[in-house]
């Protein structure tokens, strides 16, 4: 089984989320919406297939990355996140949380040895990207 198949999000904390991503739009060239932004990418072995990576400033206050204490939460992309959760709990590894699903994919978050938050996700990359979907390929 494969695991982890590509960055789904970095999701970090600032002083103050609008001004870090006016900073990011303006010397970066990010441009974000409430959310952050959506980083758009082709898989490489499916180059029709396209895929997103969320960027994401988050207030330094946020109760999301819990309970962890880091300023940084990766979101990493899976194929078959039920299985996946399956094997890590086999592996002695701490799921947080129930999972979670939403029109856009599933959602687990498990700790890593450092106590950092990771979240793993099962996308629905359609959701995002309406070009993808049958009537309108990409």
């Amino acid at each position: 089984m494969q695991r982890v198949t590509g960055i789904g999000g970095v999701f970090f904390k600032t002083k103050d989320p609008q001004r870090t991503k006016e900073w990011y739009r303006s010397h970066l060239g990010i441009e974000s919406d409430q959310y952050g932004a959506l980083l758009k990418w082709r898989h490489y072995d499916d180059p029709a297939r396209p895929g997103t990576t969320t960027w994401s400033p988050m207030a330094a206050d946020t109760t999301y990355f819990q309970p962890s204490e880091s300023a940084f939460m990766i979101n990493y992309r899976v194929e078959n996140l039920e299985a996946l959760l399956h094997a890590l709990r086999q592996e002695g590894v701490e799921q947080v949380g129930e999972v979670e699903t939403y029109e856009y994919g599933k959602f687990a978050w498990i700790l890593d040895p450092d106590g950092n938050k990771i979240e793993l996700w099962e996308p629905v990359d359609a959701t995002f990207l309406p070009e993808s979907a049958p009537d309108n390929p990409a």
